[in-house]
């Protein structure tokens, strides 16, 4: 398969590194060592997939550029849209030309998330009551210091994204009802930190953050005949994942653990993820449709929750 990556920030050069001799282009409007400045600069029959590893803005119309040519995509996540039906547009596209529009959520394959699933649909938790998930890293200063970082609702579509994917990933779609807890811009315009949930069955409470000095992932899942846990991604180690099963009428559960050390995996397997996809042209725009939804409502009440503070 042929590549192109567009975007050679952090995401691009991960990208870039997994996907090896099979990328033929490099697309980046400022970085020195881009070939091309334009997607539409690259000629139509040099290659056969993109990685898109841009910003929000141009997203919507870059990748429309791509499928009508039937060009294989890989989106750097999120994939928003201001006018929502434009990703239904997208999903009718990619379906009529049969590509695949794939937004990568590169924590469905961190082992742990993966046991996670497993786990949950093996029916050994019995009745899942409550997921509570942290996320949080220190990129405070870097995001303020970006120059389109810092705006919008901030940390929450970054990091809120991703555990709206995974509670996808582990639950399929969860109930809305979604309402944020808390929300704050402790050092930056945009929000840096924010707790949200839903009073949904399960229970879902959610809460990022660019404050955590040290970078960090935690994941409770806490249900009728047990509890399982996650600490840390494999990036951050070590990582480990706990099962306890419930003592009856009370008392100190049965554990067992988990413990790796190694290497973030997931950008490589993600990538052999989409070079299976290609092969059958199937795409993920329905997770993105649900998760653009979660967060415009989100978002909706981080504005009245600003417009309130700036009335009183």
């Amino acid at each position: 398969m042929r590549v192109v990556i567009a975007g050679l920030g952090v995401q691009g050069q991960k990208r870039k590194a997994v996907a090896g001799k099979e990328v033929v282009a490099t697309v980046d409007p400022v970085h020195p060592e881009a070939q091309y400045k334009r997607i539409e600069d690259v000629p139509v029959d040099a290659y056969d997939a993109a990685l898109l590893c841009i910003p929000d803005e141009p997203k919507i119309a870059v990748i429309e550029y791509l499928l009508a040519r039937r060009k294989h995509l890989l989106v750097e996540k999120p994939l928003f849209a201001g006018n929502p039906p434009d990703l239904l547009r997208l999903k009718a596209l990619a379906e009529k030309n049969r590509i695949v529009c794939y937004t990568a959520y590169n924590h469905r394959f961190e082992p742990h998330f993966v046991r996670m699933k497993q786990l949950i649909e093996s029916g050994r938790l019995g009745k899942i009551y409550n997921v509570r998930m942290f996320y949080g890293n220190g990129t405070a200063r870097l995001v303020r210091d970006s120059a389109w970082r810092d705006q919008g609702a901030g940390v929450l579509p970054d990091l809120g994204s991703h555990l709206l994917d995974t509670a996808l990933f582990w639950l399929g779609k969860p109930a809305d009802g979604f309402r944020i807890q808390s929300a704050n811009c402790f050092e930056n315009r945009a929000y840096d930190h924010v707790a949200f949930g839903a009073n949904a069955d399960p229970v879902l409470q959610f809460e990022v953050t660019l404050l955590s000095w040290r970078n960090h992932f935690y994941a409770d899942v806490f249900a009728e005949k047990g509890s399982a846990h996650i600490s840390s991604l494999c990036k951050w180690g070590p990582s480990t994942f706990s099962v306890r099963d419930r003592k009856l009428p009370s008392g100190r559960p049965d554990e067992e653990s988990i413990t790796l050390v190694q290497p973030d995996p997931t950008w490589a397997v993600e990538y052999e993820h989409f070079r299976k996809l290609c092969e059958t042209g199937a795409s993920n725009i329905d997770n993105d449709i649900w998760i653009n939804q979660t967060l415009r409502g989100l978002g909706h009440d981080l504005a009245q929750g600003a417009a309130a503070r700036r009335q009183c």
